[in-house]
């Protein structure tokens, strides 16, 4: 039995019990052991002379059994709540139902792309659901070899502009990040397909969707820009700058070229062993940035910095920045960029100080306040 803290203790020779001295009570007496244990625990039987060994062993099995009945109970209780695996499939298949996997949707769905029965809707509710299996890099590889990808391109050259930019948008989605599909993609003569539609006259969710679908194709694809380099691709994406209702698109073209710029640049500047050798010989056959030059980019970038979107800003003045390198002549007599870098300052200096009275020191706006200054000292 446990005794307070400083008790005098001592172990008593005749009896061989351990007896304790307990503190003076309030009426000045000592209350005995026995007294103090009946106080604490009442009439409670503690003594273990009292119980045997086989009522206490008949105790735990009641407590073991009290437990498994509590365990039971529960099951049950799950049971009612939940059906098993093969209960649910029995049903399934009385209402002929079958859990399809993601291989067999996408037959189904080819299918009905590929199909003269379907209806101009399905087809396009093909295509959107395709779009979302093939954004896994497995679920594109089996696109792939089932002979989706090459319906999906042959797609590009549809009459009805709804199927091309359905197509464009399934071929981006299986493109991303697929090195097979990007390959499989360019010797099935997606590049030419997507230029044309950029080239010609085209609704602008198409175009928008074509867009997506190249600038899929073209990103850690060194041959692929090679290619687009060959096919024209700069003065294609060039017009897209002269054609009216094309607004939207031109800040999507300018990330695209920093993308690619940059792309090359970090590959160059890394430490790198025999097996990127290869790959840096790919991107050295890609000559971007002379062609931007020679195109007259860096004016048709530059000039995007008059739009009023902060976030349209902040990627131009990116792009304005990787070109600096390659456009520092031509933007030294741009009276107009001058100008622009000047007003950005003034606007960029006023919302920072704001940004820092409200407390946020490192804000967005000193961010590109930051970039502004960086280019207007270079130049």
């Amino acid at each position: 039995q446990a005794v307070p803290a400083g008790s005098h203790v001592r172990l008593n020779l005749q009896t061989g019990e351990r007896e304790a001295k307990l503190p003076d009570s309030e009426n000045g007496r000592s209350d005995t052991r026995e007294e103090r244990r009946r106080k604490r625990l009442g009439k409670v039987d503690v003594d273990s002379n009292s119980f045997t060994s086989q009522e206490l062993k008949k105790a735990l099995a009641k407590m073991k059994e009290s437990e498994k009945a509590e365990r039971k109970a529960h099951e049950e209780e799950v049971r009612k709540k939940f059906r098993p695996i093969e209960q649910l499939k029995e049903e399934f298949e009385k209402l002929n139902v079958k859990m399809e996997t993601d291989y067999e949707i996408m037959v189904k769905l080819i299918g009905k792309f590929n199909s003269s029965a379907s209806t101009l809707d399905e087809k396009v509710a093909a295509l959107d659901d395709l779009e979302y299996y093939v954004h896994q890099v497995d679920n594109a590889k089996d696109f792939l070899s089932m002979g989706g990808l090459q319906l999906v391109i042959d797609g590009l050259n549809s009459t009805e502009a709804v199927l091309k930019e359905h197509a464009a948008f399934v071929l981006g989605a299986a493109l991303s990040s697929n090195p097979k599909v990007q390959i499989e993609a360019i010797e099935g003569g997606a590049l030419q397909k997507l230029l044309v539609i950029l080239a010609t006259e085209q609704p602008l969710a198409v175009k928008k969707k074509a867009l997506f679908a190249l600038s899929s194709m073209l990103r850690h694809f060194p041959y692929a820009q090679q290619q687009f380099l060959k096919l024209g691709g700069l003065q294609v994406l060039r017009s897209l700058f002269r054609q009216k209702g094309m607004e939207t698109l031109h800040v999507r073209v300018v990330t695209l070229l920093y993308d690619l710029i940059v792309e090359k640049m970090l590959l160059e500047d890394s430490q790198h062993g025999d097996q990127m050798e290869e790959k840096i010989q790919q991107y050295r056959q890609v000559k971007l940035v002379p062609a931007v030059v020679e195109q007259d980019w860096c004016v048709v970038v530059s000039n995007l910095l008059a739009v009023p979107e902060h976030d349209t800003r902040e990627k131009v003045l990116k792009t304005v920045g990787v070109l600096m390198a390659f456009c520092k002549e031509r933007y030294r007599g741009d009276q107009a960029l001058s100008t622009t870098l000047s007003l950005l300052r003034s606007e960029y200096e006023e919302l920072a100080a704001e940004e820092q009275r409200e407390g946020d020191k490192d804000g967005y706006f000193k961010e590109l306040l930051g970039s502004v200054n960086t280019i207007i000292q270079e130049l």
